[in-house]
């Protein structure tokens, strides 16, 4: 449900408020375009042909010459992108779903508020329901210069209260961008080494797909600011920086971009080999259901990787177990994750295509969220993202459907809720 997934676990009065009235909001919502039934095969990833289409459809042509650095977990993650915006000389474009109060992002506010005053143009744009509790933190940041807007206001904008930006981009200088699934909470700190520290992964990117970050930035800092950004500040030229082709897609189901679940569907349709999936909330509606199972059926070994009991929203886990069954006798591999809530957002396809982004696999981000993802063409990166998905595999264990699933007593009431709000998990 939305504004569950990542919210701190201790909320106010006005949360709570702000939660019942999405509740009320969701329960009126009318269904959400996307496919209703699986693409059939398609020309292999490896084809010249797939790249060709998925870069058009998506509108995020493959660009070559980017370097692509993985950062694993918070205590990579968040060091790596404070350095950068200490370094910022003339702009920072941020945009973010969960920016809790806490240590950490008041990391991010000095950080963003010395630069501000130093004169880089900061614009910055936090998620009003992934930022609840934080707006402590605006006054500062925008009496420092920082220009911030508020995503979709929930009491001022209450038409509009479903539609969240999930996305987690930074762009410095126009020239090192970051992307992924990282939020600012203290959640993500650490090295994913305890039951608190979130499993996560994000990227460093320089090159030529940069600019795409930063016009994937700039769609929602035209909605709700009304100002176009352009200029050598966010748009400088970008010389070729590594090897990897790659580009930047977003979503916007608001405004009628529906782009995660077809790159989804165009990954498993052009699989021959492999699919790797690891995702927080594996929910797949019934077209993408379907589509794993025939990937499997035809010979592509399909893993996934999701939470087990470290899940941050039960209704999730109950409801992707209605999936198991079918995809368990279809062939799919399931495992789940220990020790800590996975929120890494991973798929690999053919040892060649690579996705990374904020795009979980349940409806909200497949046509209800703002979402923006990276994807690749590139062995090397491929191969990279595999050996991390070895490795969390084996940190899980496989689902065993050897008697039939049922809720507990204790469940109950949660798997009710689960059924009721499901097309909006």
């Amino acid at each position: 449900m939305i504004g569950q997934r990542g919210l701190p676990a201790k909320r106010t009065p006005f949360q709570l408020l702000a939660l019942l009235c999405a509740a009320l909001m969701l329960a009126g919502c009318s269904s959400v375009r996307r496919l209703q039934q699986p693409l059939p095969a398609i020309s292999a990833i490896n084809s010249p042909d797939f790249a060709q289409a998925t870069g058009s459809m998506l509108g995020a042509s493959f660009l070559p010459g980017n370097r692509i650095t993985t950062l694993n977990d918070g205590d990579e993650i968040f060091p790596a992108m404070l350095s950068s915006i200490r370094r910022a000389r003339l702009t920072i474009t941020f945009e973010t779903f969960v920016f809790h109060r806490s240590e950490i992002a008041q990391q991010f506010v000095d950080a963003l508020a010395e630069r501000a005053r130093a004169g880089v143009e900061v614009k910055m744009i936090v998620d009003a329901l992934g930022s609840l509790g934080a707006d402590v933190y605006f006054a500062p940041l925008r009496a420092a210069g920082v220009q911030l807007e508020v995503f979709h206001p929930i009491f001022s904008d209450l038409i509009r209260i479903n539609y969240r930006t999930h996305r987690k981009l930074l762009v410095i200088d126009g020239k090192i961008g970051f992307i992924g699934g990282v939020g600012i909470g203290e959640e993500w700190r650490g090295r994913s080494a305890r039951s608190g520290e979130w499993r996560e992964l994000h990227y460093r990117i320089e090159g030529p797909v940069v600019a795409q970050l930063q016009a994937t930035f700039h769609a929602n800092w035209f909605a709700a600011h009304r100002e176009v950004i352009l200029g050598p500040g966010y748009f400088p030229a970008l010389p070729k920086a590594g090897k990897a082709r790659a580009g930047v897609f977003f979503s916007a189901p608001q405004r009628g971009r529906y782009a995660v679940g077809l790159m989804y569907h165009l990954a498993i349709a052009g699989a021959r080999e492999s699919l790797l999936i690891e995702n927080p909330y594996f929910v797949p509606d019934r077209a993408l259901t379907d589509a794993l199972c025939a990937a499997a059926r035809r010979g592509v070994k399909v893993q996934v990787i999701m939470p087990d009991r470290h899940i941050d929203f039960l209704p999730i886990r109950l409801a992707s177990r209605k999936r198991w069954p079918r995809l368990c006798a279809a062939g799919v591999e399931l495992y789940e994750f220990r020790g800590t809530m996975l929120h890494s957002k991973l798929l690999v396809a053919d040892g060649l295509f690579v996705s990374v982004g904020s795009a979980n696999f349940d409806p909200r981000s497949l046509a209800i969220n703002d979402e923006a993802n990276l994807i690749v063409l590139d062995r090397a990166f491929a191969q990279e993202q595999t050996y991390i998905f070895q490795g969390d595999l084996r940190r899980s264990r496989p689902v065993t459907l050897k008697r039939p699933l049922s809720a507990s007593v204790s469940e109950l009431p949660v798997h009710w809720f689960q059924l009721l709000f499901e097309p909006q998990l």
